[in-house]
């Protein structure tokens, strides 16, 4: 059995599409569909029922996908160990992080990763943590930092720090940027318009969830997915937004912006650190969950007390 075939057929099972593979691999689809062809061929089985949507693995395909991750896993391992016995950890690892915290954490996460692992690969991305956990349950992502996140059978998930929430509203003159915020209770909130992210963001099911505990529910003004566009339009006076502190610190004008403090109930989101739980971990992911362990309670902390 070929191995690159054996990786060609595990990433279009677990991504579902010829396209996404070839695009993930950098390899031409045809040159893809040929090699999973050859392997059907020699197996003598159907490995995957392809449609206009995509494709899925059949029966013996689900099969060979559980041992297909397994070897290849192992093929990893051996490189890696390889690798050990010159002094370096080697392999691809790919990250996935909410833009919010990418803005703190990317550049020095990649200074660091270069430094201690100079022969390894990293991948970062971007993205909304329901797409993120299940981008780590096909196997796209390693690792990915996800807010609020309810482990599962595919993801495994380990919580990292906690983050105070914090009404943002437009800064209204030079007197009130030097005004200290006032803090606001939640069921307050719940009367003020609110441009908030669409469901299922994390900020915005935690919200909900908290208002329904006091028996209110919050007052959409609009419904914006990204952390840009909404401070853009709390700035253009369109309402007020809840975000954790780090999404308003590294905008472009901070100073527009007036932080107050969400309490009774004090409402605080969860950022964890998840992997999946099909594919254990290399030494190389195993030295980066470390890594953003140790960057993000440093970094991320710090930012996201009370003002």
């Amino acid at each position: 059995m070929d191995l690159k075939q054996l990786e060609y057929f595990v990433r279009v099972a677990e991504l579902g599409s010829f396209t996404r593979a070839a695009i993930a691999l950098d390899v031409a689809q045809p040159a893809l569909s040929r090699q999973v062809r050859l392997l059907e061929v020699e197996l003598r089985q159907n490995l995957l029922t392809r449609n206009g949507r995509g494709a899925s693995p059949t029966e013996a395909g689900q099969l060979l996908l559980e041992h297909g991750r397994g070897i290849l896993h192992q093929v990893e391992r051996a490189r890696e160990e390889l690798g050990r016995v010159r002094g370096a950890l080697a392999g691809r690892v790919a990250i996935g992080l909410p833009p919010s915290v990418a803005k703190v954490l990317a550049v020095p996460l990649i200074r660091e990763f270069r430094g201690r692992m100079p022969e390894a690969t990293l991948s970062i991305s971007e993205g909304l943590s329901v797409a993120m956990h299940e981008s780590l349950a096909k196997g796209r992502l390693d690792i990915a930092l996800l807010y609020n996140a309810a482990p599962s059978r595919d993801v495994e998930v380990t919580l990292l720090l906690e983050e105070d929430l914090f009404l943002v509203q437009r800064t209204d003159g030079a007197a009130g940027a030097r005004r200290k915020p006032a803090p606001i209770s939640l069921r307050d909130v719940a009367a003020l318009p609110l441009v908030i992210p669409s469901r299922p963001n994390a900020i915005r099911m935690l919200v909900e969830t908290e208002m329904a505990s006091l028996g209110s529910r919050p007052k959409i003004a609009l419904e914006i997915d990204g952390v840009a566009a909404i401070l853009d339009l709390v700035g253009d006076g369109a309402g007020s937004a809840i975000l954790p502190r780090n999404a308003v610190d590294t905008s472009q004008h901070p100073e527009a912006f007036t932080m107050r403090p969400i309490g009774t109930p004090r409402l605080r989101s969860q950022l964890s650190l998840a992997v999946s739980a099909q594919r254990p971990a290399t030494l190389t992911q195993k030295a980066m969950l470390e890594l953003i362990r140790q960057l993000a309670r440093k970094l991320l902390t710090t930012r996201s007390s009370t003002p």
